[in-house]
């Protein structure tokens, strides 16, 4: 699918979704398109695939449905979920559902059975495993539809119409990445105008790119990538498709989150046994035990509460540091989270605010435990501010490596005043993401840009990372001639007093003075 092509689909998503939400906020209306898209999105495949398959036999899916060769329904249905690896009945599809608003039916009970056996449907066989909960945000009965039963029918239906209309291009082969970009495109989207929650799903694509592009210097394809806070699974998937990743793995706290980011990855193309994405806390309720990763990648929520209990300083992702993250800023326990996760030869990179490179008490305890002890801080790259939804603050990159050697120095990238700033939000450009990137991979020194600093020198300034410690920006005044501003003085003066003669020339001509 061309480009053109893919921002006319882009288009008409954002049109559809911004005529249709009504009272609805951003958030709210998002989690009910994106449902109806994905949903959308697995009945036209299932439909496309099975009337391929029955083409020889100049019989549609749905009329096969409707006859009584049951050993024919078998056949495509075990065919669907061979290859496909899942099945939906005619009578639950997408198309089935337009059928009856055609029909000026009330979809609302159809749809919510349909929803709900889609739910309930086994992936691949000699599976236990399903869609479950997938559909739980579309709350078909919610009054944020309307007051009456009427006006929700009305509103579904007129969203149903709406994305039956956008064609994903399914028939072209090897676009299935073009609807899921769509996908990631509606929550990029959404999440400009959902406030500070808009984190807690979505990692900007510039910054994505540049935490993958890290995460893969040196290697040729990555076995596998981990991200503990995956949100929608943007960052995975970018991740995982720079590295050519075997497998994906990720935790995720919110429900809803969660239920997008398994969307996200079946939208990408990405199969169901390549990817492992559970729900919970991932600092709490570690669901990966001991499993290690060739790559780890995150933007954790910032300075976030944790629990910080007692039973941490038992804990092996914890104990080694001798001292817990404080409960009010669990930075530190994220990163001590997935550098455990982290394998001795892979390479972790992760968004944090600045406040983890100089902050003291417990948290410079760690830093001093990961740098003097553990000699794990391979690079600290400063990003600028307000390029996150949701926080104007400024961030940076910590990039972690367990195979560094004794001599090895670490890497300091100040890139916080290279963007460009787009209506209210602060972008990274191509050039901006390639010059962080190089100089990462060349271990350059840049003036005012870059510094390689010593151990030596780290342990000198107390651990304290801070940024500006090892790379200079200040910018030196120029000198002023104080005897060339008082000469200038001295003329401006000269010609006020010649004015003022002039002028009142003409107040006497005027007969004014």
């Amino acid at each position: 699918m061309s480009e053109e092509l893919q921002q006319k689909l882009r288009s008409q998503l954002w049109t559809v979704a911004n005529t249709l939400r009504g009272n609805m906020s951003a958030s709210d209306f998002m989690y009910f398109t994106l449902g109806f898209i994905f949903y959308k999105y697995l009945s036209e495949k299932i439909e496309l695939y099975a009337n391929e398959i029955l083409e020889e036999d100049h019989i549609t899916f749905k009329e096969v449905w409707n006859g009584k060769d049951e050993e024919l329904k078998q056949d495509v249905k075990e065919e669907c979920i061979q290859n496909l690896g899942y099945f939906i009945e005619p009578e639950y599809l997408y198309s089935t559902i337009i059928e009856l608003i055609s029909k000026k039916e009330n979809i609302l009970p159809s749809l919510e059975r349909s929803l709900k056996k889609i739910e309930d449907s086994t992936i691949g066989q000699d599976s236990e495993d399903d869609f479950g909960g997938l559909f739980s945000d579309l709350d078909l009965a919610s009054p944020k539809l309307g007051k009456t039963a009427d006006d929700k029918n009305k509103l579904i239906s007129d969203v149903l119409i709406a994305l039956n209309g956008i064609d994903f291009g399914l028939q072209e082969a090897g676009d299935i990445d073009i609807l899921g970009d769509a996908y990631e495109y509606m929550i990029s989207q959404f999440a400009a105008g959902a406030g500070k929650k808009a984190g807690e799903f979505y990692t900007p694509q510039e910054v994505s790119q540049i935490l993958a592009e890290i995460v893969i210097t040196g290697k040729v394809r990555l076995k596998d990538v981990f991200d503990p806070t995956c949100g929608s699974g943007s960052l995975l998937l970018r991740t995982a498709k720079s590295g050519k990743a075997d497998s994906i793995f990720g935790q995720e706290k919110n429900p809803t989150t969660f239920n997008l980011c398994r969307m996200n990855m079946l939208l990408h193309g990405v199969k169901y046994n390549d990817f492992d994405i559970q729900n919970g806390d991932t600092l709490e309720a570690d669901a990966f035990g001991d499993r290690q990763f060739d790559a780890v990648v995150a933007n954790p929520p910032f300075s976030a509460d944790w629990t910080a209990a007692d039973k941490f300083n038992n804990d092996d992702r914890f104990s080694k540091a001798g001292v817990l993250a404080p409960k009010s800023k669990a930075d530190y326990a994220f990163i001590l989270h997935m550098i455990y996760h982290l394998n001795d030869g892979g390479t972790m990179a992760c968004v944090a605010p600045h406040g983890v490179l100089f902050r003291g008490a417990s948290e410079g305890k760690i830093r001093q435990f990961l740098i003097e002890k553990k000699n794990y801080i391979d690079a600290i790259i400063g990003l600028p501010a307000n390029i996150f939804y949701g926080t104007s603050i400024p961030t940076c990159i910590l990039v972690i490596k367990k195979c560094r050697k004794e001599d090895d120095n670490i890497l300091f990238i100040d890139a916080s005043k290279e963007f460009e700033k787009v209506k209210t939000q602060n972008k990274l450009r191509p050039d901006h993401i390639k010059k962080i990137i190089d100089t990462y991979r060349e271990r350059k020194e840049i003036e005012k840009y870059s510094h390689c600093a010593t151990l030596q020198e780290i342990k000198e300034n107390d651990y304290n990372l801070n940024i500006p410690r090892y790379v200079d920006t200040f910018e030196e005044e120029e000198e002023i001639d104080i005897h060339a501003v008082m000469a200038e003085i001295k003329e401006l003066e000269a010609k006020r007093a010649e004015l003022d003669k002039q002028i009142d020339v003409y107040l006497k001509e005027l007969g004014l003075i």
